[in-house]
């Protein structure tokens, strides 16, 4: 059956730089989303704690329905930004689904107990400190490809080779199990999401974007 939902401009949440608010105004989408707050006497039955249904909603009200552009790693991320049922108890506390992925996939993306945006593979494993911080990765890919001469990746055992030298790493992404960083000229996006959560080295990603001038380094 087509999705005949409505897709609409909208003004991105705040606390995002000025790159990523572009981004998401110019290059994302918001649809019709589900108000999960009527779920909440259903999951306090099931013995899922108030704060954790409070923490769902809080971020369903921020970033519900927000579809964004593919990005470079992990096919693409979510389809739609959506939160659903939170999952727990956990050693590492509870979480609950950041939206469903674009195509099938041995993980799923998920919001971690202390807002950390991340994957649920072998093990839950966080890439960024928030959902802002996986936005504003978006947005530095976005731009760097845009703008760099020259795009190089290398996988597996080169990763842990690349020379950080005269590097500073990306404050706004805030890095994780994922990081950026930036150079004189350059910017390189390291990604060992899969790598840690499925306990697979050769997974391991990086993105080299060269050649970039002042603005094609920062974009704010």
């Amino acid at each position: 059956m087509a999705d005949t939902r409505v897709l609409r401009a909208f003004r991105a949440p705040e606390g995002l730089s000025r790159r990523a608010r572009y981004f998401v105004e110019a290059h994302g989408l918001r649809v019709p989303h589900r108000d999960i707050r009527s779920h909440r006497d259903g999951w306090l039955e099931h013995g899922i704690p108030a704060a954790e249904i409070d923490r769902a909603v809080a971020f369903q009200e921020r970033w519900g329905g927000i579809a964004l552009p593919p990005a470079p790693a992990y096919e693409g991320g979510p389809r739609v930004l959506e939160a659903d049922v939170p999952d727990g108890p956990a050693a590492d506390g509870w979480r609950f689904p950041a939206g469903g992925c674009r195509v099938s996939m041995a993980h799923g993306f998920m919001i971690g107990p202390a807002g950390e945006f991340g994957i649920d593979a072998h093990q839950w494993t966080p890439l960024h400190a928030s959902t802002e911080g996986w936005v504003e990765a978006l947005a530095l890919a976005h731009h760097a490809g845009y703008w760099a001469k020259t795009v190089t990746k290398i996988k597996g055992d080169a990763v842990d080779h690349l020379d950080l030298n005269g590097f500073e790493p990306v404050p706004e992404v805030e890095g994780l199990t994922d990081t950026w960083w930036r150079g004189k000229d350059s910017l390189i996006a390291i990604y060992r999401g899969e790598a840690v959560g499925f306990a697979a080295p050769h997974c391991r990603e990086a993105h080299i974007y060269g050649s970039l001038d002042a603005w094609g380094l920062g974009g704010n």
